[in-house]
């Protein structure tokens, strides 16, 4: 899958639009692409190719993370971000893209706005 491939994938979801926040450094605002929420600007997924591939850190409920590193190679701690929380996918062919779309659902589900409580 190529980076804009992802990328398109990751705007299908209601709300979302891919943002370049580094912009202060002209080839990381090439490399790195911002998926965020409009309702809140929070961030669900950051795309960038590192070593050859295309990655994506996703947020991931931290047991469930532990897990997903245990079962494959190319799930580790994401790179640059908080690594209980945050996934790093390397894109080497290895996973299945069905799971990497759940994935990615997970992240944009838990980085939603709260409904609030009446």
């Amino acid at each position: 899958m190529t980076k804009r491939e992802l990328i398109d994938y990751c705007l299908t979801f209601p709300g979302a639009y891919e943002d370049y926040p580094f912009d202060d450094d002209a080839a990381a605002a090439e490399a790195w692409t911002v998926m965020r929420h409009h309702a809140n600007r929070k961030s669900f997924a950051f795309i960038f190719e590192r070593n050859g591939y295309v990655n994506i850190n996703l947020k991931c409920d931290p047991m469930y993370a532990d897990l997903l590193r245990g079962v494959y190679q190319s799930v580790i701690p994401a790179y640059h971000m908080n690594k209980t929380h945050w996934n790093g996918v390397i894109l080497d062919g290895s996973i299945p893209e069905s799971e990497l779309f759940g994935w990615i659902a997970q992240s944009f589900d838990l980085t939603a706005q709260k409904k609030k409580k009446k």
